[in-house]
């Protein structure tokens, strides 16, 4: 993002504090706390993490009170920290099979296995304004466990991929590491150079503005892509990390992280050397983010048209990596757009001479 700006310093100095009044609002109202932020808009906290690259709730909600709120502005400020931090190494793999459950739904079971999960859900709820919210002292009763004692926080248990018994049946496309199983690319190291692999484009997409996704993801299911997705499985819990430290040389467990996992299935009707199946879409996000996971998916399946031979529609522009990949990163996009109106004067006072100049030829030129 473009952020550097000379001259002026004395209105500099003056909208800065502007800013920071601002930002405080009304003194008699009091001040808003990062925690309160942190605990009570943990979805917007969430998603500033997401696509921030930086799993620290407590800086996400620091960001956002500095930036008023302002989820892209605050994703810049998390990213611009991140890359103040030192490398101190690579985590394992993540194993997804041990993910602690708080929420586990599915599209395709009557009965699903394991049992649907609700969890915490605006999805069975009336989409009403509530205005007991303005009573500052309502509050929610805690949820309790069975025998009266508080639930824990974590969720139900570690239950097996719901889509595991029809990938074993072979009517889902199995999961395969890639030929070699080649470690990942890191993009905020190596900069992305198009085609990518789909471990690069699916982090390029974890980290992607949500409604840039959600639009692209919405346009596949409107006719601009060869797609009829069923959801197949969503999850939301915490999973550890592991770390294998030089002086041991085992994995250690360092912590867990909250994630939202979305496997999304399409039919594929088959080709010389496959058979007919279901094929899958993936998304993976920091937090609690169903609706990002649920896009990601959707567009990451458009993307892998190729892997099986489907050929591109005429205007499915989420069929077109490089479009996708190249404007889904709000950091980006935000500092294009919003440099403009930061000093111009030079370049404008070039054109418009030079527009003056043809106006002239054409009064010149006979009718």
């Amino acid at each position: 993002m473009y952020v550097a700006v000379k001259g002026g310093a004395a209105a500099i100095a003056a909208a800065e504090r502007l800013l920071a009044a601002a930002r405080r609002g009304d003194p008699a109202v009091r001040e808003i706390e990062v925690r309160q932020i942190r605990e009570q808009l943990g979805l917007l906290v969430d998603r500033v993490m997401a696509e921030g690259s930086l799993h620290d709730p407590e800086l996400a909600a620091l960001a956002l009170k500095q930036a008023r709120g302002d989820a892209v502005e605050a994703v810049f400020l998390l990213r611009a920290y991140r890359t103040t931090l030192p490398r101190l190494g690579s985590s394992e793999p993540l194993a997804m099979t041990r993910m602690a459950t708080r929420r586990r739904v599915s599209a395709i079971f009557k009965d699903l296995p394991g049992g649907q999960l609700l969890g915490p859900t605006v999805d069975y709820t009336q989409r009403l304004i509530d205005f007991g919210l303005l009573d500052v002292g309502s509050h929610v009763e805690p949820v309790a466990a069975p025998s009266g004692e508080l639930a824990e926080p974590v969720g139900a248990g570690r239950e097996p991929c719901a889509l595991d018994p029809l990938a074993a049946e072979g009517v889902i496309e199995p999961v395969q590491p890639s030929p070699g199983d080649p470690l990942p690319p890191d993009i905020t190291r190596e900069p992305p150079i198009h085609p990518l692999g789909r471990p690069a484009r699916l982090q390029m997409l974890a980290r992607a503005d949500e409604g840039w996704l959600l639009g692209m993801a919405y346009s596949t299911q409107r006719g601009y892509a060869n797609s009829h997705p069923f959801a197949g499985e969503i999850r939301v819990g915490r999973v550890p990390v592991e770390l294998v430290p030089d002086e041991l040389g085992f994995p250690i467990e360092i912590g867990a992280v909250e994630l939202t996992e979305c496997q999304m299935l399409n039919q594929f009707a088959g080709s010389a050397s496959a058979p007919p199946q279901f094929t899958r879409g993936y998304g993976l996000v920091l937090g609690h983010g169903e609706r990002k996971a649920m896009a990601m998916s959707l567009v990451d399946r458009a993307l892998r048209g190729a892997e099986f031979g489907e050929l591109p529609q005429a205007g499915a522009a989420a069929q077109d990596a490089e479009f996708v990949l190249a404007h889904g990163d709000n950091v980006e996009a935000s500092g294009f757009v919003q440099h403009l109106k930061l000093p111009h004067h030079v370049t404008f006072e070039s054109e418009l001479q030079l527009v003056r100049a043809l106006r002239e030829e054409f009064r010149d030129e006979p009718a």
